[in-house]
C-alpha cells in the first residue's frame, strides 16, 4: 500500500526535537510541504520544511501560525497535535500551576490549532487532524494526574471534532505513544533494573522509537485511513495487551526454539 503524501501540507506542532522532530522528518522524507511548529528553534531547523515560532496557548501566535502556512501553500492538508508537556506530581502536593500549564499545552493548544485550521479544511472538503494522546489517558499512573487528566481530554476532544467535521470530509484522530526515550523522561538513562521492570510491561519488549510513532501517524494522515476518524490508535508496543506481559518471556525463553531478544 503507498501511502502517498507528496505535495500535501502537513503543520506539525512541537517539532523543533524529540518525537515532533521526526515525526517532521517523516513527512519531509515522504514528500510532504512541511511547517515545524514550536516554541523556539534552539538548534535551527532544517532547510526542508518552513519553521515558525509559535507559542500553542495563545490564540493569536496560534492563528498567525497558520495563517503564514496559508500564505506560503494556500492551505493545511494535515494538522499534527504533538506539542505536550509532562507534568508529575500525586494531587495533594501539586502546584495548581503546573496543573494548569498541563491543560494549557495538551489540551488549549490542541483546541486553538485545530480552531485555526478548520476553516481553511472546510474550504477544501478535506484534512486530517492527528492528535497525539497517551496510553496515560487509559491507564493512568500514580503522580500523573495532571498529564493523563490532560490526554484524556484529548480523547475525547478528537472525538468530538469527528463528527463536528465528518460533513467536510476532515477526518480526526489520535494516537498513543507508549514509552519513548527522550531526554524528558530519561528512560535510557535509567540503571538497568529499573529499565527491565517498565521493559516488562510491554508485550513488545523494547523501547519505542520516533519511527513507531510516525508509521502510525503517517498512516492517520493519508487517504489510506479515509474511513477512520474519531478513534485512539493504541502505538504502546502492546502496554495494554495483557496484564503480565513479562510471563510471555519467561516461557519462551526455555521453548524450543527461543526468539531473539527485543530489548
Amino acid at each position: 500500500m503507498l501511502l502517498d503524501l507528496r505535495d500535501r501540507v502537513v503543520i506539525v506542532t512541537g517539532a523543533a526535537r524529540g518525537i515532533g522532530r521526526g515525526l517532521a522528518d517523516r513527512f519531509v522524507a515522504e514528500g510532504a510541504r512541511v511547517a515545524a511548529i514550536d516554541l523556539r528553534f534552539p538548534d535551527g531547523s532544517p532547510d526542508d520544511r518552513l519553521a515558525v515560532e509559535c507559542d500553542v496557548t495563545d490564540e493569536a501566535s496560534v492563528q498567525a501560525a497558520v495563517d503564514a502556512v496559508v500564505e506560503r501553500w494556500g492551505t493545511v492538508d494535515v494538522l499534527v497535535n504533538n506539542a505536550g508537556i509532562n507534568a508529575e506530581g500525586q494531587v495533594a502536593d501539586l502546584d495548581p500551576a503546573v496543573f494548569r500549564a498541563a491543560m494549557e499545552v495538551n489540551v488549549v493548544g490542541v483546541f486553538l490549532a485545530c480552531r485555526a485550521v478548520i476553516p481553511v479544511m472546510r474550504r477544501a472538503g478535506r484534512g486530517r487532524i492527528v492528535n497525539a494522546a497517551s496510553f496515560a489517558a487509559i491507564v493512568p499512573s500514580v503522580a500523573s494526574a495532571a498529564y493523563a487528566a490532560s490526554k484524556a481530554a484529548v480523547v475525547q476532544l478528537t472525538r468530538v471534532l469527528a463528527s463536528e467535521l465528518g460533513p467536510w470530509g476532515i477526518t480526526v484522530n489520535a494516537y498513543a505513544p507508549g514509552m519513548v526515550p527522550t531526554a524528558l523522561n530519561g528512560f535510557a538513562e535509567m540503571p538497568q533494573a529499573d529499565q527491565d521492570r517498565l521493559l516488562d510491561t510491554l508485550s513488545l519488549r523494547r523501547w519505542e522509537t520516533p519511527d513507531d510513532v510516525a508509521d502510525a501517524v503517517v498512516f492517520l494522515a493519508s487517504d489510506a485511513a479515509g474511513y477512520v476518524t474519531g478513534t485512539l490508535l493504541d502505538v504502546s508496543g502492546g502496554k495494554l495487551a495483557t496484564q503480565i506481559p513479562a510471563k510471555a518471556y519467561e516461557a519462551a525463553r526455555s521453548a524450543p526454539e527461543p526468539p531473539a531478544p527485543l530489548g
